[in-house]
């Protein structure tokens, strides 16, 4: 009976087998389908040479692949998925769990956390941005300098941690800023005038005749500093990190004033040498001894010959054992760095960089800190080590003490001094600025049966060149953020000897700031950078949709294989609420045939349009 009944045991064990490995094959077939069709990233542009990946369970870019100009013409997405709720203010290079999740270990006491750390290729959210609930179109400028809707920005903590210095108050609806700050509970403009005076300015304007237009405000809170600067002519780069104030540069640019994220931790800021004609910082709670001075040095490398360093702080007046010795250390770390007090009143004292060499080349041998080496360029701003020592000027600037530059607003079209350190001449300066004050005047006629009056107010040149385009806009009441890609760094002086302002970026990696702070991103050529550089243009797609505003506008002006790809990705963006394409004109910047696509972006939630 055994004998009989071992051949029907095997058979009926063998088929099980069988089942069970179908089952196993049909699990693993259906996990990799539903798997890649539910995943937060959308296909890429090359899908036939992605791989998946197991993190995420989405498609991923072949290392090996380089992305070729035919695949733009490649099948797209007609839908992008949705980011949660809980992602509707990513930042995705300054999120602080992207370091759990990356087991990072930055130094806390050099604000490394506050740095940019960019998540790789396989962990970015390649999904839309949703605005928090309630989101409005935001208030226009320039009501919008004293008001905001809550619903854009609910977050209420630094109203009622900073009711006593007037940085905001709720008002139902709406956040309202009575123009007041940490050390100037009265208002920024009294501040302001009370400084100008310190320097003996005309008519107490602190522009001091148009000598004085670039400042930057270092933990600027809600900006309420440089809002008030406008007034003088003068614009400012209001700097503040993502830190326990993790708001205030939202609330800045929700206001409509210039401003970023940023920290002075180990890196150089994105700004090229003698940048600012102006530095500010009032109680913005940085140890400015750390490191031999290294962030004073830092200060340093972006003044101007002459430029000023406004300082209002306990230790400039504080008469307690440890804020004098704060100060008495202060002081004597910037007299080595031949600077010299202009003013010192009440509360706040002003120091002055030195207009040439003439002193460095006084101070005694193995004097602390020491000049930088001539082979350490101070314009190399993207990603680089701040360094311990002070830039020394060109023998051109030695010998002209000074930057050289006339005063505002004649300097936005005159030609600088610096542009032959890029190798471009005075002549070809004029024609990129007449050039695009003629595409400017194109792109507002093309945009003037859906622009309203105050429609814009932030705005992003994505590929500033010399910064033609911000300057054709002089005219109108928007500022421009002008963005130098890293390839063309070296031009950003020129944007800032202009009396414009900007920053070096990367645009593999995504932007510093928040969701849904610019109203008009211009891209000339920007993709096809990208492109050539072998990243994602979905990627960069979904980054200007982020840092968008609902209603704000894009321009792509690129080569047509270029624009063809962007059209087709204007539903799965939203984009589709205005759009027009044109063929320009051929000028003196085309360098090959060029389409132009403007569209607007539709306020929805949910994925389903607002009314």
């Amino acid at each position: 009976m055994k004998q009989k009944s071992e051949p029907r045991q095997s058979s009926s064990s063998t088929l099980i087998k069988h089942v069970l490995l179908g089952l196993i094959v049909f699990l693993a077939l259906f996990c990799l389908y539903y798997g890649s069709f539910l995943a937060p990233h959308s296909p890429k542009l090359h899908d036939q040479d992605s791989t998946l990946d197991p993190f995420v369970g989405s498609f991923v870019d072949d290392p090996g692949y380089k992305l070729q100009p035919e695949d733009v013409d490649s099948l797209v997405p007609k839908s992008i998925p949705i980011c949660d709720m809980a992602h509707s203010e990513l930042i995705p290079c300054l999120d602080r769990n992207l370091l759990y999740q990356l087991r990072l270990r930055p130094n806390l006491t050099l604000m490394e956390h506050y740095e940019r750390h960019c998540p790789p290729q396989e962990r970015r959210y390649n999904c839309l941005i949703p605005p928090p609930i309630g989101y409005k179109i935001p208030i226009r400028w320039p009501a919008s300098r004293d008001e905001v809707w809550k619903a854009n920005i609910p977050h209420t903590h630094l109203a009622l941690e900073k009711s006593d210095q007037h940085w905001m108050v709720l008002n139902g609806d709406k956040i309202n800023f009575p123009g007041g700050g940490t050390h100037f509970h009265d208002g920024a403009d009294k501040y302001i005038i009370s400084i100008a005076r310190m320097l003996k300015c005309p008519g107490d304007k602190l522009s001091n005749g148009g000598n004085i237009r670039t400042v930057l405000d270092v933990g600027c809170g809600v900006a309420s500093f440089g809002a008030y600067l406008l007034s003088h002519d003068i614009i400012a780069m209001s700097l503040a990190p993502n830190d326990v104030h993790e708001n205030q540069i939202q609330f800045a640019l929700e206001r409509g004033i210039p401003s970023t994220l940023g920290v002075l931790g180990t890196k150089r800021l994105p700004y090229p040498s003698r940048s600012f004609d102006l530095a500010h910082c009032s109680r913005c709670r940085i140890d400015w001894l750390q490191r031999d001075g290294i962030l004073l040095l830092e200060l340093d490398r972006l003044l101007r010959p002459g430029g000023y360093f406004v300082y209002s702080s306990p230790e400039a007046y504080a008469q307690d054992p440890e804020n004098r010795r704060i100060w008495n250390s202060m002081y004597g770390l910037l007299r080595r760095m031949c600077w010299r007090v202009v003013s010192k009143k009440d509360q706040t004292v002003t120091w002055a960089k030195p207009l040439s060499n003439s002193c460095y080349l006084k101070r005694e041998s193995g004097t602390q800190p020491p000049l930088c080496s001539s082979g350490d360029s101070p314009d190399k701003a993207w990603n680089v080590s701040m360094r311990a020592c002070i830039t020394p000027y060109s023998p051109k600037m030695h010998k002209g003490k000074g930057s050289g530059l006339l005063p505002w607003p004649q300097r936005l079209t005159t030609p600088p001094l610096r542009l032959e350190e890029i190798g471009i001449s005075a002549e070809e300066f004029q024609l990129d600025t007449s050039t695009w004050h003629f595409r400017v005047g194109e792109y507002w006629s093309l945009m003037k049966s859906v622009l309203q009056r105050n429609t814009l107010r932030n705005v992003m040149d994505m590929n500033s060149n010399t910064g033609g385009f911000a300057a054709a806009l002089n005219d109108k009441d928007v500022w421009v953020m002008n963005v130098a890609s890293v390839n063309n760094g070296s031009k950003m002086k020129i944007i800032y000897d202009r009396g414009l302002i900007g920053t070096v970026h990367d645009w593999c990696e995504a932007f510093s700031t928040y969701p849904r702070t610019y109203d008009l991103l211009h891209a000339w050529m920007v993709l096809s950078e990208v492109l050539e550089r072998g990243c994602s243009l979905e990627d960069l797609l979904i980054e200007m949709d982020r840092i968008l505003r609902p209603r704000g506008f894009v321009i792509v002006r690129d080569h047509p294989s270029i624009v063809n790809y962007v059209h087709k990705y204007l539903t799965a963006l939203h984009w589709d609420d205005w759009v027009t394409e044109v063929e320009p004109r051929v000028d003196s910047l085309s360098t090959s045939e060029e389409r132009v696509l403007i569209a607007r972006k539709r306020l929805w939630r949910d994925g389903i349009a607002a009314s």
